[in-house]
């Protein structure tokens, strides 16, 4: 009797065994189902060559990893300390909070180290992704089907080895066999330290097969995004910088890995998941290795997580305002401050006593600068260097309406041309030349001359209406916006094709890095081409070598001028952009409407700038000969006659 109901309870704890390994069986199965049927298109960016440009990581199947004589692990204490070399998955499964896996190579000098190890070491696997089906406590009847993907090593403004990366399906049921029978409410794709979202039926997702997600993957940083385009974060949730994901692209079906629900399960199929440590060297701040999906919030609350999903990405727009975008200046400056940041943590000393010596070396030289007296009229005089930015600074503030209204006409001129560029830029021939063979490159060289001397014309046709405002001013006759630029308008014609004459020239010296210096010498040579051909009336060649001969002696002060006239211009409009995209949720668009005004009312300045050059530069070429006082020679500008008179001490302003 007794044995008999030791055998009915031995029977009965076997039936439940096997009822209960079923039904984790049946749950395992589901959930690998489900994991196949929604498993992403990963579209990463093509690398056309080998440590060139593009995405050259795939998602690794991270068990070629464990075991691997090139993987180090590293205790907490500090980046010496090796525990062990070809750690393996049970070994750092027992969490090792605080620890690291090393692999080779420095993260903060990369070089070609990671890209090259990743290729050896998947040999012979697969892109991988591991999906993972959670649901979380208090949210009944909701279920999360995870993708998470690893890359070897982080390319972005924080460098660090490793990469953690997911994307996320949000479904309105309760188990994974419930789930197989419906679609998605939404998905959310992470992107640094935040996610973005998207409807199953939002136009932006799309899919492949129906149920397969398209990643557009951002090289570098593996930020995930829905569309192809330049994005642009501007707090720590969207990453500070730009992410890349414009083709072209090549798209990979990763092998999909499912990490069971079951804590238990789950450590007995990948070890790796219960460590605690950070998948990458230990480094200062963000430049340290990143934690497993394991410690990650998603991972036990994924529904909570994705509420804190945006709706939307910002994409820079396709075309810039006047030629100029904040958008592009916000990208630069991030990635340059992000490179010196990298070499100040690298190399601590050899960056700060750089930047000491160059503040120091800025410091004198401004210290060594002539400003006054300013006296922006009696315009045929030979100022100093700083004395031709104070006349011009003074000149356009003592007249701002005037100059802000030629700026702000630039505007419409600078579209037209720009509509002319683009027209002459997209058209498949230039006067029957082939756009095969040896001719494509004369084609080629030819558009790019004819576009960027249509830009430089309307950047002339603004020099050459201030230069004819000004001396208006100085005589003492009424001049306003319009009469400038009708004053100009006669010249345009002669500008272009000096223009066009300049820019072939420089153009093929800067076809050979060799020749590089001689394209510089030459562009600041013709610096004056404009204000020549306005006030002096020559022909395009003869303006050309007028040019030269004013330049000739006094170069490097013209080249430096110039150069910072083009840097304010330049920089002005997009720096007040670049704060706007920090500060503000304005949207881009009108953040570079904003730098393009900025942009069109600063050319004047530089155009006074370039006019006061001119004089100064045609003082010293006709009244050749020593001088006690700089502001103390003039020339008469009436007929083209040099005449010497000397003008009072006291000029008037």
């Amino acid at each position: 009797m007794m044995l008999s109901r030791r055998r009915t309870a031995t029977v009965a704890v076997a039936v439940v065994a096997l009822c209960w390994c079923g039904a984790a069986s049946a749950g395992l199965a589901d959930q690998r189902a489900l994991a196949e049927r929604f498993a992403p298109v990963v579209r990463l960016v093509t690398q056309a060559k080998e440590c060139g440009p593009g995405e050259p990581y795939l998602p690794l199947d991270v068990n070629v990893l464990f075991g691997a004589d090139t993987v180090s692990l590293r205790g907490p204490w500090n980046r010496t300390d090796l525990i062990s070399i070809a750690p393996t998955a049970t070994q750092v499964g027992k969490g090792l909070y605080g620890y690291h896996l090393d692999f080779p190579g420095d993260a903060l000098t990369p070089g070609c180290t990671y890209e090259q190890w990743a290729r050896t070491i998947s040999a012979g696997t697969k892109p991988t992704v591991y999906a993972h089906v959670v649901t979380q406590a208090g949210h009944p009847g909701k279920l999360a089907l995870q993708y998470w993907l690893f890359y070897v090593f982080n390319d972005w403004n924080n460098l660090h080895e490793g990469d953690w990366e997911m994307i996320q399906l949000l479904f309105d049921a309760s188990t994974p066999a419930a789930a197989l029978n419906r679609s998605p409410l939404e998905v959310g794709y992470s992107q640094h330290e935040g996610a973005e979202r998207a409807s199953w039926d939002d136009s932006k997702l799309e899919l492949v097969g129906g149920t397969h997600p398209v990643v557009h993957v951002a090289a570098g940083s593996h930020a995930n995004f829905f569309g192809e385009a330049l994005y642009l974060g501007s707090a720590a949730s969207e990453g500070v910088g730009c992410d890349d994901t414009r083709g072209p692209t090549s798209d990979i079906r990763p092998v999909v890995r499912t990490i069971p629900t079951d804590r238990t399960e789950a450590r007995a199929a990948f070890p790796w998941i219960g460590f605690e440590g950070r998948w990458g060297e230990l480094q200062r701040a963000f430049y340290n290795g990143p934690t497993g999906p394991n410690l990650k919030r998603q991972w036990t609350e994924p529904v909570q997580w994705a509420e804190g999903w945006r709706s939307r990405s910002y994409a820079v727009p396709a075309g810039g305002v006047l030629g100029t975008r904040s958008t592009d200046f916000f990208c630069g400056a991030v990635g340059g401050g992000s490179e010196l940041l990298r070499r100040l943590v690298h190399e601590p000393r050899g960056v700060l006593l750089v930047l000491t010596a160059l503040i120091a070396l800025s410091a004198f030289a401004l210290s060594r600068v002539t400003w006054r007296p300013t006296a922006p009229l009696h315009l045929a005089r030979r100022r100093a260097w700083g004395q031709i930015i104070a006349a011009a600074g003074r000149m356009y503030r003592r007249r701002m309406s005037l100059f802000v209204g030629i700026g702000l006409l630039f505007v419409p001129i600078a579209l037209l041309i720009a509509l002319l560029q683009t027209v002459v830029t997209r058209a498949s021939s230039v006067a029957g030349i082939s756009t095969g063979g040896e001719g494509g490159g004369l084609l080629v060289l030819l558009v790019v001359a004819v576009g960027t001397a249509l830009t430089l014309l309307a950047l002339g046709f603004v020099q050459m209406a201030t230069a004819w405002a000004l001396v208006e001013i100085d005589a003492g006759r009424p001049v306003g916006a319009l009469r400038a630029y009708r004053l100009a308008a006669g010249s345009l014609r002669s500008l272009f094709v000096a223009l066009m004459i300049a820019v072939l020239a420089v153009l093929l010296f800067t076809g050979s890095l060799v020749l590089i210096p001689i394209a510089v010498w030459l562009a600041v040579r013709w610096a004056l081409i404009a204000p020549v051909i306005e006030l002096e009336g020559l022909s395009p060649f003869e303006a050309l070598r007028r040019s030269g001969r004013l330049v000739r002696q006094k170069w490097l002060k013209v080249g430096s001028l110039t150069i910072l006239g083009a840097a304010i211009a330049l920089v002005a409009g997009p720096l007040l952009g670049a704060l706007l995209i920090l500060v503000t949720n304005a949207p881009l668009p009108i953040v570079d409407v904003v730098a393009g005004i900025v942009y069109a009312v600063t050319l004047p300045f530089v155009a006074l700038t370039t006019a006061y050059v001119y004089f100064d530069m045609r003082v010293r070429d006709e009244l050749a000969g020593p001088v006690d006082d700089q502001l103390s020679a003039e020339i008469s500008l009436e007929d083209g006659v040099a005449t010497r008179r000397s003008a009072p001490q006291g000029a008037r302003t």
